[in-house]
């Protein structure tokens, strides 16, 4: 935050040596100004060993005659703090250590709240994890309202709580309603979001920031009185009874009880709001200790050091070649979604190119309720819309083209036709252009294999919504140069995606692994059980949606149409059960045509209480009966996509087990909590694992035979994952 610092006068300042992460200067006015600024890193995160220089800073400014305040900023350009520094966390042995590590936090925090004079936090940037919670404990807050300040408190999406006095300080300050679902979605909220919620107490332009928290300081101003405890507890005892009932019950049916922090952020504060703020930090340290130490907090840990550390890689050894203009084939729902994404997301021109000009209109309507949506919730002004939408245009000619620098391919799947786009490209773009077929299925091999610069020819297979999605596949053919991989990989992430390179094989590896899964919960539905309790079966394991379910969201007429690539690249165990063709003879495409395995309304909405259209056992001939556990039909379908994705591993489809992971979690929500196909077989073993597939081999057939490389691994036991890496520094976010 140098901007600021500068605007004040040198000679009004009074300046003492920098201690480590925090130095202090004084104005003529005595208000201190402590900046954080950690060494060598590109934002801030709270390391154990700053517990002892945030006591010292204090104790020094303690010591300056007449002091009225002090004021906290950032000495980072685009953060304030971004969160702990989760190595930190991950370096605990045991729960005791954990508990310690968060008292060690909340005793920092309680010097600042009970500083003798008033404390302000200047807020620019990411406030994250235990950056908002040292924000909280200072006296009043200020924050800039440009859109790259956030204020959140993302610990759950770590299976972790806040830990250095969140829980207690969140409740007392905003009100128990809004503080829970802060904590339980682990959402972050703009500055005018936290000012209308009394999160902060100011929200002013970033050139007056610093500005207006010392005069905030110097006129003695603190933060506004917290809410009553009527307010805090919605209305009383009752209030608060029935506040908690429902916020369990809500969470319940959000987490299946999977998720175990969310159960233990909701039990800390009202231990804080029943017992006092004393008893509820003693809860806090506690419940974060052992939250430290679950299956699920290690996953998500491990989840999230691996996409830090894959966002670090380029996807190959070249350099990427910059990227400041992209082309995009076809104005279709995927069309569309890559153009938003590319405009809002990269900030790149993108231009359209379809057939027709209801195509092209098609793809700038997309775009457009995209961010009407975003401009209704006020999350973006309408001159910013404007400005996103002058980044898309469109052409039902090459007209704009020869300046792209990358053109990504979505018409449907033919492969003649895509070989014909490469050979347009080729003709009427630059030299260098890059052409990315966004495939879900055609070797990218073979969509190259007449383009006169085939080094250039690539896939980029993204996933539907593309808004929504996380995930992409970048896949390279034999042919393709590192320098268009890394390249691609660079477009991707600057869409905001999560990149994984995998090999040019049917199916790739998110639709490979997915296969064996669908078909057998298809393989259930014939054999009698029920299309909900199927899909609860897979919910209740961790998925979002159930696979019959996901059928009818991605359309039965997609997902069917891989199944003859797979059967034909690796036999018969990824035939569909028979009979269950009838389902698309019926013209049962799912959502979009209104007509799948559920009832739908109109625009493909779900009745207002999903049910399943009882047509389906008719067509079928079936009689529903649920015969078989959840547990054992969400054990028949995840068998299979774990025994597929080992061969992916094996064939070189995924370049690491870390990949498998983050692909699968990212791009077909497997259970986040689970760490994905790989860290879940290193859980329950690679023997039990394959035990349990020869046992359901007897029972349902050989398509369940365990693969080499799992027996191999079961024999010598082998791990696939290595766990968290050691060192590395990552921050919260």
């Amino acid at each position: 935050m140098r901007e600021p610092m500068e605007n004040l006068n040198p000679a009004d300042t009074q300046a003492t040596e920098p201690v480590s992460a925090f130095s202090l200067i004084f104005t003529t006015e005595h208000v201190g100004i402590i900046t954080i600024d950690v060494p060598g890193e590109k934002v801030n995160t709270l390391k154990a060993e700053f517990a002892q220089q945030i006591s010292a800073i204090l104790h020094k400014a303690q010591q300056y005659p007449g002091l009225k305040g002090l004021v906290l900023i950032s000495g980072k350009t685009d953060s304030f703090i971004a969160g702990a520094d989760i190595t930190m966390i991950s370096g605990c042995q045991t729960a005791v250590q954990a508990s310690e590590l968060a008292q060690k936090g909340q005793t920092v925090m309680a010097q600042i709240a009970s500083f003798s004079v008033p404390v302000v936090a200047a807020i620019h940037g990411a406030c994250l994890g235990g950056g908002l919670e040292l924000a909280l404990a200072c006296h009043a807050r200020v924050c800039s309202l440009d859109e790259k300040t956030q204020l959140g408190l993302p610990e759950v999406q770590l299976g972790l709580l806040p830990g250095s006095g969140g829980t207690q300080r969140l409740p007392r300050l905003i009100g128990a309603p809004k503080a829970l679902d802060m904590m339980l979605t682990g959402r972050s909220i703009r500055a005018k979001q936290a000012l209308k919620m009394g999160l902060v107490d100011d929200a002013v332009p970033y050139s007056i920031l610093l500005q207006t928290a010392l005069e905030r300081v110097a006129k003695g101003r603190k933060s506004r009185p917290p809410l009553p405890w009527q307010a805090r507890l919605a209305g009383g005892p009752v209030g608060k009874s029935l506040l908690f009932h429902f916020v369990r019950k809500q969470t319940w049916a959000k987490t299946h009880g999977n998720y175990p922090a969310t159960t233990k952020i909701i039990d800390v504060v009202k231990t804080g709001l029943d017992q006092g703020s004393g008893i509820g930090y003693q809860a806090e340290a506690k419940a974060f200790g052992e939250l430290v130490m679950t299956s699920e907090s290690a996953a998500l840990r491990g989840l999230f050091f691996a996409s830090t550390a894959l966002k670090k890689e380029k996807g190959g050894d070249a350099e990427p070649l910059p990227v400041r203009r992209v082309g995009i084939l076809g104005g279709g729902l995927m069309g569309g979604g890559i153009a938003y994404v590319t405009a809002t997301k990269a900030g790149l021109p993108v231009r359209i190119k379809d057939i027709n000009h209801d195509g092209i209109r098609h793809a700038l309507k997309y775009s457009w309720d995209l961010l009407e949506k975003k401009l209704r919730s006020r999350r973006l002004t309408r001159s910013e819309q404007q400005r996103q939408m002058l980044l898309i245009s469109g052409t039902t000619g090459y007209s704009g083209f020869a300046q792209a620098d990358i053109v990504v391919e979505a018409v449907f799947e033919d492969l003649s036709l895509k070989q014909a786009m490469v050979a347009e490209i080729e003709q009427n773009a630059a030299p260098h252009t890059i052409f990315a077929s966004n495939t879900s299925s055609l070797p990218i091999q073979k969509i190259a294999e007449r383009a006169d610069r085939p080094e250039q020819v690539i896939g980029l297979h993204y996933f539907s919504p593309v808004d929504k999605m996380p995930l992409v596949e970048v896949i390279p053919h034999a042919g393709t140069s590192a320098q268009t991989i890394s390249t691609t990989v660079s477009l991707a992430r600057k869409q905001g995606k999560t990149a994984i390179v995998v090999g040019d094989s049917a199916g790739f590896y998110v639709n490979r692994i997915l296969a064996p899964y669908i078909n057998e919960a298809a393989r259930c539905l014939l054999g009698g059980e029920p299309v909900d309790h199927i899909d609860k079966a897979l919910v209740n394991f961790g998925f979002p949606v159930g696979p019959i379910q996901l059928l009818d969201e991605v359309g039965i007429d997609v997902g069917t149409k891989i199944g003859p690539i797979l059967i034909d690249a690796f036999g018969e165990r990824f035939a569909a059960p028979a009979g269950f063709d009838a389902v698309l003879k019926d013209d049962r495409k799912g959502r979009k045509n209104g007509k799948g395995f559920y009832l739908y309304g109109q625009k493909g909405r779900t009745a207002k209480r999903k049910q399943v259209d009882p047509a389906i056992y008719r067509l079928l001939n079936v009689t529903p009966k649920a015969q078989q556990s959840e547990d054992g039909i969400a054990q028949r379908c995840v068998m299979l996509m774990l025994n597929e994705a080992v061969r992916c591993l094996d064939e070189k489809v995924i370049r690491s087990a870390r990949d498998g992971d983050l692909g699968a979690v990212f791009g077909i929500g497997f259970p986040p909590f689970r760490g994905g196909p790989f860290r879940y077989i290193d859980q329950l073993g690679s023997a039990t694992v394959v035990k349990i597939l020869e046992q359901l081999a007897q029972q349902y057939g050989e398509h369940f035979t365990p693969c080499e490389g799992l027996i191999r691994r079961a024999q010598q036991g082998e791990r696939f994952c290595s766990g968290n890496r050691a060192g590395e520094k990552v921050s919260e976010v």
